[in-house]
């Protein structure tokens, strides 16, 4: 890690706390007969790619799940709770350790998300952290669902790397899923793999970064 001078931090499971099962079991109890086929960590219905990349609108979304529920008395407030239900929260001391990187580093925040979570999550630092969002923490932030791309997307990494003029080889990239860490390791970006229980205190402390 010595000649890291970027950080490239993904958001979720590195920085907010999340839970597949919690939307997998919300998503069942509505109505969805596979609902570990349908959404989970390394596979799912094509329509939470799109909706990622931002090419369905939240209405759309919630539109295309209750056509897979098959009820139309579920209510659009229901798919939101059940699709928000997997977001826990940020962990005690990651936003001021997340400062302390950026002393430190030039750090950048690479998440796939999609228009209902990015809401919870704006109110959710709003309510709970007084923050308006997460600009402050980072140098610059890029969020799936308003760039248009996806990790493991190789033009979503070129991305972040030619707008910053960023070196491959001065940069770590931090995320909980292989498939993101490989291909970022394909254009020669150093990567690490966040696995529960770690945290990124204990991943920080353990490589001397801050």
């Amino acid at each position: 890690m010595e000649n890291i001078k970027n950080i490239i931090f993904d958001y979720g499971n590195v920085i907010f706390s999340l839970d597949f099962r919690k939307s997998q079991e919300a998503f069942k109890e509505l109505g969805i007969g596979n609902p570990d086929e349908f959404f989970g960590h390394r596979q799912q219905d094509q329509i939470f790619d799109k909706f990622d990349r931002g090419e369905v609108t939240p209405d759309e979304f919630r539109a295309y799940v209750k056509q897979k529920i098959g009820n139309e008395a579920v209510t659009d407030q229901q798919i939101t709770d059940a699709w928000n239900s997997l977001l826990l929260g940020v962990a005690p001391g990651n936003h001021d350790l997340l400062l302390k990187f950026k002393d430190k580093y030039r750090t950048f925040l690479l998440s796939n998300t999609n228009g209902i979570h990015y809401t919870y999550i704006m109110n959710y630092l709003k309510t709970d952290f007084g923050f308006d969002d997460n600009e402050h923490l980072f140098e610059k932030t890029y969020y799936s669902h308003l760039v248009g791309k996806r990790k493991p997307q190789i033009e979503f990494f070129e991305q972040v790397l030619a707008e910053n003029n960023l070196k491959p080889e001065e940069t770590l990239f931090i995320d909980d899923s292989p498939q993101h860490l490989e291909a970022a390791k394909t254009l020669g970006i150093h990567t690490f793999l966040m696995t529960a229980p770690d945290t990124l205190a204990a991943f920080a402390e353990r490589e001397h970064l801050v």
